[in-house]
């Protein structure tokens, strides 16, 4: 009975990141109209789904993000409430946050519900502080860098491409170069995070991987024509291709990555069940990994067109070159935050370079008020997600 409340716990996890968290892949695209809503969350659920189950046990599963002090994760009966308590009020909140419209960071809302357990269980001196710190210090830090990094490369595309005399000529001297650059950091941040590979090695692969993706590209997207008179428009059909592809890596990527915060807590009720005691890192069992791919599947097609349209469509207005720019910014901080250990937030960059490529045609461009309400989501995450789950944990308590 426990396993099989375990499993619909986590299938609804699941199914709430994939509601929320497939605007980090998407929302851009559907926003510059380089895809349909329906096109969007189709593409979304197939390859969040092959994600998790393809690459999702690369991903090491470290059960308590590093919340809870290890000295109080020894009783298997209250970490197995703990677990389930973690899962059920984080699912909560970022369902609530969906139906709001509001795009949240899951792994913010998991580490909620943990240091709900851990507050509920032993008090708060089972919380490690220094972590918690760092999780706040992302909030400021992710969108604060995204907005910088995709305010500055749209800048340079634009004096690079879209201000010349003649942008489709430029653009043509420019595919080589971007093309390989922008494959490079998606291999290098693909090799690093998700399959975990040594520096060298993943550099080396992604070198190769990205010379020969750009001369095939290359030679591809010069085929290319303009269809008519107006330079613009054909610089706009390259990205729109580009973009297009950008997020297919995003949402293949995220469903490696992020399946673990709503299996890895299953995994570990499984491994007490199995076992009688208690461990820091398990493995996750590949028919767990479809499990949660397939949550976040459906979360995808049944409530992600909300969110997508929050970030793509009501922050700024977007086209194909400045969504191209948010991608492309997301993914170069996510790896550089990967390669020196800093605490980021995906979510929380994607909104920051929405914001970034929208302030270099002015501030008054970018809707405060909607950024308001996102800001006040993401304060609200870990606090609410925390009050939650220990109202769950207290009251699962009873039954076990």
């Amino acid at each position: 009975m426990i396993l099989l409340v375990a499993f619909i716990v986590g299938f609804l996890m699941a199914f709430s990141i994939g509601a929320n968290d497939v605007a980090n892949s998407m929302s851009t695209a559907v926003g510059s109209r380089a895809i349909t809503p329906r096109q969007a969350v189709m593409i979304a659920a197939v390859l969040e789904f092959l994600g998790a189950v393809m690459f999702g046990s690369h991903v090491v599963t470290t059960i308590t993000k590093g919340i809870i002090k290890v000295e109080f994760m020894n009783d298997p009966r209250q970490v197995l409430a703990g677990a389930l308590a973690a899962l059920l009020g984080s699912s909560v909140w970022i369902l609530l946050a969906t139906v709001w419209g509001m795009p949240v960071s899951t792994t913010h809302s998991i580490v909620g519900g943990m240091a709900g357990f851990g507050i509920a269980n032993a008090g708060l001196h089972a919380i490690n502080w220094n972590k918690m710190a760092s999780i706040v210090i992302s909030w400021v830090l992710s969108p604060i860098v995204g907005w910088l990094l995709a305010y500055t490369v749209f800048k340079i595309i634009s004096y690079v491409i879209l201000r010349k005399s003649h942008p489709a000529m430029a653009m043509k001297r420019s595919i080589p170069l971007i093309i390989f650059t922008t494959f490079f950091i998606v291999c290098l941040l693909f090799a690093l995070k998700t399959l975990k590979m040594q520096f060298d090695r993943a550099l080396g692969w992604s070198l190769i991987i990205a010379a020969v993706i750009g001369v095939l590209g290359t030679t591809f997207f010069r085929k290319i024509q303009p269809a008519g008179s107006d330079e613009y428009e054909y610089v706009e059909s390259i990205f729109k291709r580009l973009q297009i592809m950008t997020s297919c890596y995003v949402s293949f990527s995220h469903g490696a990555n992020d399946v673990a915060n709503a299996i890895g807590p299953v995994a570990l009720v499984y491994w007490i069940v199995s076992h009688g005691n208690v461990a820091q890192k398990v493995g996750v069992p590949m028919w767990l990994l479809a499990l949660g791919g397939l949550g976040i599947s459906a979360g995808a097609l049944l409530l992600g067109a909300r969110v997508m349209k929050t970030v793509g469509e009501e922050i700024t207005q977007l086209n194909n070159s400045r969504g191209f720019c948010i991608d492309f910014s997301t993914a170069s901080t996510v790896l550089f935050a990967s390669v020196l250990g800093l605490p980021i937030s995906t979510t929380h960059v994607v909104v920051g370079s929405v914001v970034g490529v929208g302030t270099t045609r002015g501030v008054e461009l970018v809707n405060v008020g909607v950024l308001k309400n996102i800001l006040i989501s993401w304060f609200a995450t870990v606090p609410v997600s925390a009050l939650v789950s220990a109202g769950f944990y207290l009251l699962i308590l009873r039954f076990i």
